[in-house]
């Protein structure tokens, strides 16, 4: 059964009320208005072969909370199980920037990899990856496959003579490291030449990337890909050290903390300037900076005998080189 990720709302709605948006509100109106319009014409289209749907609206904050992914996977595979086709666009009447996935690609492979799914298809206005833009050199070639996601593959989705890149294409790079390390195989293939997407388990028509052998464990990838973190804790060269090696995050090696956190919350742990890790803390951000740079016992003369100096478990942090 497939899931669709879509979106359209806001310019639906730009197209009913023949009004252009000039602030956040306004977009968040139009999207409210055209959403009904959006869902009433896939009812009809797949009316037309029998098929029924069902309408999916989510933020990036929807993501945050451990429990409620486990409760959209269950309702999405509750759907497929009634034989219904989910229909999953980003939530834009509600959405801000501060909960925004952002992009259709980002939010198909955040998908992907909670329900498990056998492949992403994500449509390009071009064939897929090329060594470079196709658009421009009438000598790019496009890479069939691609098994390994390192900077070769990311700086042939980088187009040097513009800001952004081929088709979205740096999107669809941030896309296929979600997916693949979730273990899905991701295909970029043209929207010209979605007629060939009845057969696409059997020939694949665009750029593969295959799955990662070794998938990343759901906790993990959850804290990596897909929570914002909520603040972040600045650590000293010791205490990176020790991250690197795959330790727990002690207080004695905190030199600060940003932000307004609470106890089973995902930060970012920076070096300097660097964000090197996120991790799910055990204690609030208040008791964070309370006990940063002391030892065990300092630990516990200030937050009790039965306070732990580990601000953040092992198993509970993931490294950013994991990407």
């Amino acid at each position: 059964m497939p899931i669709l990720v879509s979106s359209g709302a806001i310019a639906v709605g730009r197209s009913m009320l023949n009004i252009k948006p000039q602030n956040i509100a306004e977009k968040q109106a139009l999207a409210a208005v055209g959403q009904a319009s959006l869902m009433h014409e896939y009812e009809v289209i797949f009316n037309r072969y029998d098929l029924k749907c069902a309408q999916i609206l989510l933020n990036h904050d929807d993501f945050d909370v451990r429990k409620r992914v486990l409760n959209l996977e269950t309702t999405i595979n509750t759907l497929i199980d009634f034989g219904v086709i989910p229909i999953i666009n980003e939530n834009d009447a509600l959405s801000v920037d501060e909960i925004k996935v952002g992009d259709n690609d980002t939010l198909s492979a955040l998908i992907s990899g909670i329900v498990d799914a056998k492949l992403l298809v994500l449509v390009s206005d071009i064939d897929g990856l090329f060594d470079k833009n196709p658009k421009i050199y009438n000598d790019a070639k496009l890479i069939k496959q691609v098994d390994v996601i390192d900077k070769n593959i990311i700086n042939m989705a980088t187009d040097s003579s513009t800001q952004f890149g081929t088709g979205g294409m740096i999107t669809k790079i941030k896309a296929a490291k979600i997916a693949t390390t979730a273990g899905v195989d991701m295909l970029i293939m043209n929207n010209d030449k979605l007629y060939n997407l009845h057969n696409v388990f059997n020939s694949f028509d665009g750029t593969l990337f295959k799955a990662n052998e070794h998938k990343m464990n759901a906790k993990s990838h959850w804290v990596l890909y897909k929570t914002n973190p909520k603040g972040y804790i600045y650590v000293d060269n010791g205490a990176k050290k020790a991250l690197c090696d795959r330790k727990s995050l002690l207080a004695v090696g905190i030199t600060s903390v940003k932000g307004v956190f609470d106890i089973n919350d995902v930060v970012g742990i920076c070096n300097g300037k660097e964000m090197i890790a996120k991790g799910i803390v055990n204690y609030t951000s208040e008791q964070i900076d309370n006990i940063k740079g002391k030892t065990d016992i300092e630990v516990k003369q200030k937050l009790g005998n039965n306070a732990k100096n580990v601000v953040v478990h092992a198993n509970n942090i993931v490294l950013l080189e994991e990407e």
